[in-house]
């Protein structure tokens, strides 16, 4: 199959993703800058599942564009990452509007783990379907930036019942490991090009 649906269709879904995020923000109460002051934790919640919305939005683009086609089980792989990436503007709005309390850290932190896990298994699924030699299994390799995500999530949602604001930084920490677009399958696929 074609992979230009698949695209298109999750770009379509991150869009509205990120609109539901948007809209979630409630303008303050009163005209001083001093209104803002209370709005700091949604909107502190907000900046960080922006952009690790767009963190995978770009990845998942560099991640297709070394694909030549797709089957049914990357399809259903695709919708399993879409549907924890649905889940962000809950648990951000959650975590927002408690000002980073403990269950709902931990809920956010549930849902970042699972979507590293539905992004490592469609990754997976690319390589499956397009063998080991292929330009994006070369560019991936061990995957070890999807590997450390994992374990970092995992470890931190355990110690968000310990630490919630340790939590949150180790969730800030793999947002920008993950920040710069992975080079090496544009660099792959330049190499293989020429």
């Amino acid at each position: 199959m074609n992979k230009g649906r698949l695209e298109a269709f999750s770009d379509g879904v991150i869009a509205i993703i990120i609109t539901i995020m948007v809209l979630g923000l409630a303008a303050p109460r009163g005209e001083s800058p001093a209104a803002l002051a209370p709005l700091w934790p949604p909107f502190f919640s907000y900046v960080l599942s922006f952009v690790f919305i767009g963190v995978y939005w770009n990845n998942h683009h560099h991640m297709l564009q070394a694909a030549r086609e797709v089957d049914g089980r990357i399809l259903w792989s695709n919708l399993y990452l879409l549907f924890w990436l649905s889940l962000i503007p809950f648990v951000t709005a959650w975590m927002g509007q408690n000002h980073f309390a403990t269950w709902p850290v931990a809920l956010y932190g549930t849902v970042l783990l699972m979507a590293g896990i539905a992004y490592y298994i469609l990754a997976h699924g690319l390589i499956r379907h397009h063998g080991r030699d292929s330009a994006l299994a070369v560019a991936l390799g061990k995957d070890v930036k999807g590997k450390i995500s994992i374990a970092f999530y995992t470890v931190a949602i355990a110690v968000c019942f310990w630490n919630r604001w340790i939590s949150l930084g180790i969730y800030v920490l793999v947002t920008l490991i993950w920040l710069i677009p992975d080079r090496r399958i544009e660099r792959t696929l330049t190499d293989a090009a020429q």
